[in-house]
C-alpha cells in the first residue's frame, strides 16, 4: 500500500476483496514496531495477540511479522517470562487499566529480571510464540536466515518454555498453571468462577474500569469479578511476582496444549539450526500424556481445567470431593471413576505403561537436571502433593488439545463428537464454536468469554480438525470463519448463533487469521500443505511501500535440516479485563 492508498502487492486481488480489507486492518493497527489489537480498546501490544498477528502478517510482510515477535520478546524478563502486555509509553496512563503505574514492573519485578527501560505487565499469556516464529520463518526462509531470525529467537523461546515448565508447575504433575484468569486469555470464562470465589475483591473505588468506556457493561465482566482480578494482580505484584504463593492456580487444557504445540515447533526450529530436536519432541509427547492424565474427563468427552488448590487445605472448594481423589466425587467424579474402571481406564493404563521406558530414557542428562531444578525451592514438597479438583465447566479450551499430533486417536475422535454435539453445536446450531457450553448455566452469547465465539479459538479448532483427518468439518469451519469475518467487520468476537459483531471492530487477530485462512488452499490435506511455499509475490513490495528498511544480511549460513511435520502448524498452510 503506497502513501496514496494504492495496493502494490498481490495485484490479482480485487480492490474490495476480503484479503485487501484484512490487510488494511493490520496496516491501520501497525505502530511501526508492533500491532495493537485495536486502537481504542487495546492501545498496547498484547502477547498472544502478537503471535496470532504474526501468523497472518507473514503473508503480507515476513519482515514485519518477524519484527512483531522481536519487539515482544525484547521485553522478556530475566526469569524467562514473556509479559502479557508491553506498554506504549506514548499512550496516556488513563487510556487503559491496569496501566504501567499499576504493574510497576521495573521495580516490583526487579527480582524476577523485569526490563528497566520497557514497562510491562507482570503476568503472562498462552505460549503461542514458538509456533508463530516457526510459521513466520517458513514464509520466507531466505530472509529469516539472512537476519538470523531463528537463532536470535530460539534462546528466548527456550527460556520462556523453561519458565513455564519449571516455575509454573504448581500442581507437581508436569503441567503449567496460570495464576490469574487474564493469563489464560479467556479472561471471563465461567471456569474461573469457583477458584475466584476464594479471592477477596479489591475495593470498588480503588480502581477505574477503562474497558467500560468502550463497551457495554452487559457484555463485560461484572464489577465483582473485576475486583477479584485486581486483587489477584495486586497481591502478585506486591509479592515481587514470585510464583506459587497466590490463591489462584489453574491447569488449563488450552494453555498447556499451546505449550505442547510450541514445543513441537521449538523442535523444528532446533532442527533448522542444526540440532536434533528429538528431546523437545519427546518432551512434547510426555506433556501430552500428562495433559491426558490430569485433565481428560472421559465421561464428559472433553478436557477440563484443574483447580490446583481446590480441596487441598488452602481454603479451596473440593467441588463435592476431597483431596485424595482430586475432589471429584458427585456426578462428575463417579462417572469418571466408573469410566476409568472399564475399557477406557485399562487403555489409559496401557498408554502410561508404554511410555515408561521413553520417560526413563528422556529423564537422563538434561531432563533430569531440569526436573531437579523444578523440584528445588520452598514449594517442592507442597507441589508434589497437590492433586486439586477438576472444574466441571465446559469451555472451548477443553476442545483445543485437538491441535496435538500425539493425542490418542480415541480421544481425538471423542473431541470431534463433543464439538459437534449439543454443548458446542459446531456444524449445526452454532455458526462458530462458542467459548462456553451452549447449555451451560452461565452461557451468555454476548458476554465476553462466557459464550461468544472467538476467531483464534476457532482457527485452532480448524487446524485440529484438519490434523486429525476431519477435512470436511475443517472446510466447513474455514468457510464459516471467512464469512463471519467478512460480515462482522473483523469483529473481536461474535454471537455464536448469528455471527453478530461484538466488542471491537477491525480487530487485528481476526484480520490476521482471516489472511492465514485465505492463503490455505481449500481442500488441502496435510501432505499437500507441508510442501507449500507460503511466501507470495508482492510481500517485499508491501515492505518497500511502507518505508520498511531493507534487512541487513548477517553471516549466517546454517544449513536447513528437513524434518517430518509433527503437527498441523509445521506446514505452510480486550479491554481492561485483559489486564
Amino acid at each position: 500500500m503506497t502513501h496514496s492508498g494504492a495496493h502494490v502487492y498481490d495485484p490479482d486481488r480485487p480492490a474490495g476483496s476480503l484479503h485487501l480489507r484484512a490487510a488494511r486492518v493490520l496496516e491501520g493497527n501497525w505502530t511501526g514496531t508492533s500491532t495493537v489489537p485495536s486502537h481504542g480498546l487495546y492501545p498496547h501490544q498484547w502477547s498472544w495477540d502478537s503471535a496470532f498477528i504474526a501468523i497472518g502478517l507473514r503473508h503480507l510482510s515476513p519482515l514485519r511479522a518477524q519484527t512483531e515477535l522481536e519487539t515482544l520478546l525484547g521485553a522478556q524478563w530475566g526469569d524467562g517470562r514473556i509479559p502479557h502486555i508491553v506498554f506504549n509509553p506514548s499512550v496516556p496512563l488513563d487510556a487503559y487499566f491496569p496501566s504501567p503505574d499499576f504493574w510497576r514492573s521495573s521495580t516490583a519485578g526487579r527480582a524476577a529480571g523485569a526490563p528497566r527501560t520497557v514497562q510491562t505487565s507482570g503476568i503472562v499469556q498462552p505460549p503461542v510464540h514458538a509456533l508463530a516464529a516457526w510459521l513466520v520463518h517458513q514464509a520466507d526462509p531466505g530472509l529469516s536466515r539472512s537476519r538470523s531470525f531463528l537463532s536470535r529467537m530460539y534462546p528466548r523461546l527456550a527460556a520462556w518454555h523453561r519458565y513455564l515448565l519449571h516455575r509454573r508447575d504448581l500442581g507437581g504433575g508436569g503441567l503449567a498453571s496460570v495464576v490469574h484468569p487474564w493469563e489464560q486469555g479467556m479472561d471471563n470464562s465461567p471456569c474461573w468462577d469457583a477458584p475466584l470465589s476464594r479471592v477477596t475483591p479489591a475495593a470498588p473505588r480503588s480502581f477505574r474500569r477503562a474497558d467500560l468506556d468502550h463497551g457495554s457493561a452487559e457484555d463485560r465482566p461484572t464489577d465483582l469479578d473485576y475486583g477479584r482480578y485486581v486483587r489477584l494482580a495486586t497481591d502478585y505484584r506486591d509479592g515481587g511476582y514470585a510464583d506459587g504463593a497466590g490463591e489462584f492456580a489453574v491447569e488449563d487444557p488450552a494453555f498447556n496444549a499451546l505449550l505442547i504445540a510450541s514445543e513441537h515447533a521449538l523442535a523444528a526450529i532446533a532442527q533448522e539450526l542444526g540440532a536434533a530436536g528429538t528431546a523437545r519432541h519427546a518432551r512434547a509427547e510426555r506433556l501430552t500424556a500428562a495433559l491426558v492424565e490430569r485433565l481428560w474427563e472421559p465421561a464428559e468427552g472433553m478436557f477440563f481445567c484443574r483447580d490446583v488448590y481446590g480441596g487441598d487445605g488452602r481454603g479451596g472448594e473440593s467441588y463435592g470431593g476431597d483431596a485424595r481423589d482430586g475432589g471429584e466425587s458427585g456426578a462428575l467424579g463417579s462417572e469418571r471413576r466408573s469410566s476409568e474402571s472399564g475399557a477406557h481406564g485399562s487403555e489409559r493404563g496401557s498408554r502410561s505403561g508404554a511410555l515408561a521406558p521413553e520417560r526413563r530414557s528422556a529423564e537422563s542428562s538434561a531432563h533430569a537436571s531440569e526436573r531437579r531444578s523444578r523440584q528445588s525451592g520452598a514449594h517442592a514438597s507442597e507441589q508434589r502433593s497437590r492433586t486439586g479438583a477438576l472444574i466441571p465447566e465446559r469451555s472451548v479450551a477443553g476442545l483445543l488439545p485437538l491441535i496435538l499430533p500425539a493425542l490418542p486417536r480415541d480421544i481425538a475422535a471423542t473431541l470431534v463428537r463433543t464439538a459437534g454435539g449439543p454443548h458446542f453445536g459446531l456444524g449445526g446450531v452454532a455458526r462458530l464454536a462458542p467459548s462456553y457450553d451452549l447449555t451451560g448455566h452461565a452461557f451468555d452469547p454476548h458476554r465476553y468469554w462466557r459464550g461468544p465465539a472467538w476467531f483464534n479459538t476457532n482457527w485452532l479448532l480448524e487446524r485440529g480438525l484438519r490434523l486429525h483427518g476431519e477435512h470436511g468439518r475443517a472446510e466447513e469451519l474455514r468457510a464459516a470463519l471467512l464469512e463471519t469475518a467478512d460480515t462482522s467487520g473483523f469483529a473481536e468476537y461474535v454471537d455464536p448463533y448469528t455471527g453478530e459483531a461484538c466488542g471491537a471492530l477491525g480487530f487485528s487477530w481476526t484480520a490476521a487469521l482471516t489472511l492465514d485462512l485465505l492463503h490455505e488452499p481449500a481442500g488441502a490435506d496435510q501432505a499437500d500443505r507441508s510442501t507449500q511455499v507460503v511466501s507470495h509475490p508482492g510481500h517485499r513490495a508491501f515492505d518497500r511501500a511502507q518505508g520498511t528498511p531493507p534487512h541487513t544480511a548477517h553471516a549466517s549460513h546454517t544449513p536447513h535440516t528437513p524434518h517430518t511435520p509433527r503437527s498441523s502448524f509445521e506446514t505452510g498452510a480486550k479491554g481492561g479485563d485483559r489486564g
